[in-house]
């Protein structure tokens, strides 16, 4: 029997996006500059419209560890190896 993980959670993904962005102030045009991704891209992100380009730059542009921000895809999810999963 094949076991599938749940679906990730992209909106915790994308208010934990908005939350940083907003913390700091940055217009998108200044998170482009930091991430090297473009202005389009980070839009899209943060909208929840696509979920490329999910990368260590984000991390790296907010100076907070890959796993601050990925991990917002398992939110609401029991981890595998756990009792209740």
């Amino acid at each position: 029997m094949t076991i599938f993980p749940p679906d990730p959670n992209l909106n915790a993904l994308r208010v934990s996006l908005a939350r940083l962005r907003g913390e700091r102030g940055w217009t998108f045009d200044e998170l482009a500059d930091r991430s090297g991704l473009a202005r389009r891209t980070l839009i899209d992100l943060e909208h929840g419209r696509t979920t490329g380009s999910i990368t260590t730059w984000h991390a790296h542009a907010f100076a907070v560890p890959i796993d601050h921000l990925l991990g917002t895809l398992c939110d609401g999810h029991t981890p595998s190896g756990t009792p209740d999963a």
